[in-house]
């Protein structure tokens, strides 16, 4: 039997790069959605990484603030995380849905139309909805792009594909942390899930704390690999 492949990271680095490589193999690159990192700190992240570390760049906000809208001011942000993860060997790009994009039917062909165009561009790409989405009716658009949508397993469940990616926000938003209680719950429905590559990011205030104890109750030790 082939045992899951089970990521988990933070949104960011919440403690100085060096010592996040000495605990994690994965993160999403937060400078991307506001602002792009200098040449400088790229080259830095990726000699102090470790073999096999993982990054995953979260697109520039104006993406989803165009409405996932095809045009210059797109095309041209993509181009700029492109150029990005061509430095980092980075495979994922997330891209997160302002609040004001509603599930209508006008949002969801824009949507996927977006998405087959990113997907030719990074090997995974990952949509997180706004609220008021149905996770089931995303996974199933996005898996019609060949992409997939984040999701928080806590509030909304497992997701029914074979492989998926989970953003923990926080019990009661970014400020909050999980108590033992929550993270031995988000351990039992990780261990319970049928995937075959599920990736956890955590990205609440006290995030790194959080994902080591994630880490610690699924018995992972993944900076060894």
């Amino acid at each position: 039997m082939v045992r899951p492949m089970i990521t988990v990271g933070c949104a960011g680095f919440p403690v100085p790069a060096t010592r996040y490589f000495r605990e994690f193999m994965f993160v999403e690159v937060q400078e991307t959605h506001v602002s792009l990192p200098g040449s400088g700190t790229i080259r830095r992240w990726r000699r102090e990484a470790p073999p096999n570390f993982r990054f995953a760049l979260v697109g520039p906000r104006e993406i989803g603030q165009e409405g996932f809208r095809d045009g210059k001011v797109i095309e041209t942000a993509l181009k700029s995380i492109e150029a990005i993860a061509e430095e980092l060997s980075a495979k994922t790009a997330l891209f997160v849905a302002p609040a004001e994009f509603a599930p209508t039917r006008a949002n969801k062909a824009v949507l996927k139309e977006f998405l087959l165009n990113v997907k030719a561009r990074f090997e995974r790409v990952v949509f997180e909805p706004a609220q008021g989405w149905d996770p089931d009716e995303c996974d199933d658009l996005t898996k019609e792009a060949g992409a997939l949508a984040a999701r928080d397993p806590l509030i909304s469940g497992l997701s029914k594909l074979k492989t998926a990616y989970y953003r923990l926000h926080g019990p009661a938003g970014h400020k909050s942390r999980y108590e033992d209680p929550a993270i031995e719950r988000l351990a039992e429905i990780a261990r319970d899930a049928k995937h075959t590559d599920h990736t956890y990011v955590f990205t609440n205030v006290d995030m790194f704390a959080d994902a080591k104890r994630f880490k610690k109750a699924l018995k992972l030790d993944d900076t060894k690999k």
